[in-house]
């Protein structure tokens, strides 16, 4: 039985061909495309910084998880290890539970929990603890599982879409699901169009997710903090800027925050 530590010892391998381009790097383009975690990561810490001290700095938290995925799915894609698969996928799992525990309005709780929050972050980290023991039962299905929680959150959004008349929010949560789907959709190519992505010659697709999707996480964030402001500080007013400048085509979202009940 291989250590988990050896290269390959993971029963994942996506399509990019292996040690193609560097003897210690077996997936190089899949490798180096989690570099946008490592700068957006600690940049939407900075930007989001006035919001995370008047909601709450566990958001720090997310951010962080963030960034430490990009690590880890470095140190995976470089090696194949099923160590580095694990520290991946677990990560990730982490994160969206740090962010259903911060985000999920009331409104989506079970019902059994009525609307207490901190009895809904006991639920949400229990079933996160066993979700990462059971990770290690079938470790080819994690990345299906934790998709599948991405639906919900998609469901979630979609929800909120309907709900509000912010033109903003709108226009946000639309830009985000285009982003999404071409993640996604580049995700499941590289997953079950394999065959045919190296017939063209063009394994790349999982390094394009990769890009996608970091891309997409501050957009995600963006619209939780929006959608999270009108049920749970509806005394604030979030304003949604865009960095480097507002003016540009194109930015990465983050929000200010000020009070509503301002005197003249």
């Amino acid at each position: 039985m291989p250590s988990i530590f050896a290269y390959q010892s993971s029963e994942v391998d996506w399509c990019e061909s292996n040690f193609q381009h560097w003897e210690l790097v077996a997936e190089f383009y899949n490798t180096f495309s989690n570099v946008s975690f490592s700068i957006l990561g600690p940049l939407m810490m900075f930007l989001m910084h006035p919001y995370v001290q008047k909601r709450s700095r566990y958001i720090y938290v997310t951010f962080t998880l963030f960034t430490v995925i990009g690590l880890f799915s470095m140190y995976f894609h470089m090696t194949l290890s099923f160590l580095g698969q694990m520290l991946d996928e677990i990560a990730i799992l982490w994160l969206l539970a740090s962010g259903y525990s911060i985000w999920m309005p009331r409104c989506y709780f079970p019902a059994f929990l009525g609307e207490n929050r901190r009895q809904y972050i006991c639920l949400v980290i229990t079933a996160t603890v066993v979700s990462t023991f059971l990770s290690f039962l079938r470790p080819m299905i994690n990345a299906y599982a934790l998709n599948s929680i991405a639906l919900h959150i998609v469901y979630i959004v979609a929800q909120e879409y309907k709900k509000t008349s912010n033109k903003e929010l709108r226009h946000l949560i639309e830009v985000t699901m285009v982003l999404w789907a071409f993640a996604f959709t580049s995700w499941i190519s590289d997953r079950w169009l394999c065959s045919f992505w190296q017939w063209i010659n063009f394994s790349y697709l999982h390094s394009i997710w990769h890009v996608l999707i970091s891309i997409t996480f501050p957009y995600g964030i963006v619209i939780m903090a929006m959608v999270d402001a009108t049920y749970e500080m509806p005394d604030k007013t979030l304003k949604v800027c865009y960095w480097p400048r507002d003016t540009w085509p194109m930015g990465l979202p983050y929000v200010e925050i000020s009070d509503d009940n301002k005197s003249c």
